[in-house]
């Protein structure tokens, strides 16, 4: 059992990180009672590491021809987040969004 003010493990870190990525650090860190910013670090780190959660992948139909009105929230391993509400965009133009976004340069 550890001692109030003791450092908390390794083992017990890189779990809260794996449940970080899962769940999102500020939950996380909430409930299990950590430093947000410490969590967060320790994420980005496991993740630069080559420790991160795969990338996920939504698949469109591609009977779609256009959208009527969509929300797109993506988030990265260190809890970056960013919304794109797209109105009346034809599919290629969703297409060719989602190829700019994630394009390395």
């Amino acid at each position: 059992m550890r001692r109030r003010g003791t450092p908390i493990p390794e083992p017990l870190w890189t779990l809260a990180a794996q449940l970080a990525s899962q769940f999102g650090v500020c939950k996380t860190a909430s409930a299990l009672k950590l430093d947000y910013y410490n969590l967060k670090s320790r994420l980005a780190e496991s993740a630069s590491a080559g420790h991160g959660d795969p990338t996920a992948f939504l698949e469109l139909p591609h009977s779609a021809t256009a959208a009527g009105e969509c929300i797109i929230d993506c988030q990265n391993s260190v809890g970056a987040r960013m919304r794109i509400h797209l109105k009346g965009v034809a599919f290629s133009d969703l297409v060719a969004l989602g190829r700019s976004l994630w394009s390395a340069e």
